[in-house]
């Protein structure tokens, strides 16, 4: 398995590397994101609307669901933080598993909340929200490592940005080029491909993740730490071997 997945997550980078990782985080973000709706309540990725939220429950007087907003926003801001503390200690200590160490607390937070699904759902009162914080923080710290990894062109964690580019690129390859004497309007075949991957990859967790919820319940998580775990093991194996020698 190892051999398939050399190079994914390590510091040495090529764009199908970064798509091939980013693929496999759209799937996990878009399964965490649906599948935590339907334990929580709330997706825990998309802060435009959490924002949004934060601004209506002011103005309504809800003051408590607009503090709650704004615990979420600070999460997943808390979670973008981590990474990138992370990633630069790493890559200061010349660490092959730089980009590794935030996948792998992703995968133990998924983990946690896979197999505290039951004490969660018996104490909801009292798990609920540290849940939802806890979501939020998951999808700010891997939004952060991909957005690191690719130099901020490939998001994992919501696909507004993805869709927009996606429809630019569409615009131009319908455009009639029909003035002489300027440049041609020409459309990016590769980057058209690759946003039309992620949000599939996105999409495709999705399903899964509200199938798995809908049916599995918590543990449908554990499948997903499982990935992350496999994925930023080999570069820290790496590190390990070179430090023991």
């Amino acid at each position: 398995m190892f051999p398939l997945i050399r190079g994914w997550t390590d510091v040495q980078r090529s764009p199908e590397a970064n798509l091939r990782l980013g693929l496999v985080l759209c799937f996990v973000a878009g399964a965490t994101n649906a599948g935590g709706f339907l334990a929580v309540g709330r997706y825990t990725s998309h802060m435009t609307g959490i924002v949004s939220s934060v601004a209506d429950d002011l103005v309504l007087g809800k003051v408590g669901l607009a503090l709650a907003g704004i615990t979420c926003l600070m999460a997943f801001l808390l979670g973008a933080m981590c990474t990138a503390i992370m990633v630069n200690w790493a890559l200061r200590q010349h660490l092959r598993s730089s980009y590794s160490l935030p996948l792998m607390l992703e995968s133990f937070a998924l983990l946690v909340f896979g197999l505290f699904g039951a004490a969660i759902t018996a104490h909801s009162p009292i798990f609920m929200p540290i849940t939802v914080v806890l979501l939020c923080f998951i999808m700010g710290l891997q939004n952060a490592v991909i957005t690191k990894i690719s130099k901020a062109e490939i998001r994992t964690t919501h696909i507004t940005g993805l869709v927009t580019d996606i429809g630019i690129e569409l615009g131009k390859m319908v455009y009639v080029n029909r003035l002489r004497g300027h440049s041609p309007v020409l459309f990016n075949r590769n980057r058209l491909w690759v946003q039309s991957l992620l949000v599939a990859g996105f999409m495709a967790g999705g399903l899964v993740g509200a199938w798995g919820f809908q049916h599995l319940g918590y543990v449908t998580t554990v499948p997903l730490a499982g990935m992350l775990l496999l994925l930023g093991l080999r570069p820290l194996l790496d590190d390990w071997c070179q430090r023991a020698t």
